[in-house]
């Protein structure tokens, strides 16, 4: 079934069509929504409201890009979200900066994945959207409602974080 053919039976409700195509995208948008916030159940979540949005929004899909980009922007939206509307609360002498990762001893992309989730919510949603999932610091600041210097810094400071938790893990 091609792209429009799926597009079209959805649209008509056609359950094995709906199915079809949530089969084909719910892989890829479960880990752009595990990324972005950080946590299994979160993901899951997102990944439910996110296709319920896909499903109702989908007769007014105007193919100006590929569908999977469509569900890819509604499912970031979504994340996002999702991360702003949790309310998250620390005891006041809780410090980030002290948290480790058991790196093993080697480096590979399960240790670089820890490392990225240990990365405070602001930088990791930054990191991800820019560096993993190629979007501009213009459409990041849109979509997370900050200045682009913003995105810079948070994007500076996360790759700082990072390379300083890579440098332990060769140093030991």
């Amino acid at each position: 079934m091609t792209e429009a053919e799926l597009i079209k039976a959805c649209i008509a409700n056609d359950r094995l069509a709906q199915r079809d195509l949530y089969e084909r995208y719910n892989r890829a948008m479960y880990t752009i929504a595990y990324r972005i916030t950080g946590d299994f159940e979160s993901a899951n979540d997102v990944l439910q409201e996110a296709f319920v949005k896909v499903f109702r929004a989908l007769p007014r899909f105007r193919q100006e890009s590929t569908l999977g980009a469509w569900i890819k922007t509604i499912v970031v939206r979504t994340a996002l979200t999702h991360i702003k509307k949790q309310k998250f609360t620390e005891p006041l002498d809780y410090r980030a900066e002290q948290e480790t990762v058991d790196w093993g001893t080697r480096l590979d992309v399960e240790y670089l994945e820890k490392a990225i989730q240990q990365l405070p919510e602001g930088y990791r949603a930054v990191f991800v959207l820019i560096e993993v999932e190629g979007y501009a610091h213009k459409e990041v600041a849109e979509m997370l409602n900050i200045s682009v210097g913003t995105s810079k810094s948070q994007l500076f400071y996360a790759k700082k974080r990072l390379r300083e938790s890579i440098g332990k893990l060769m140093n030991d």
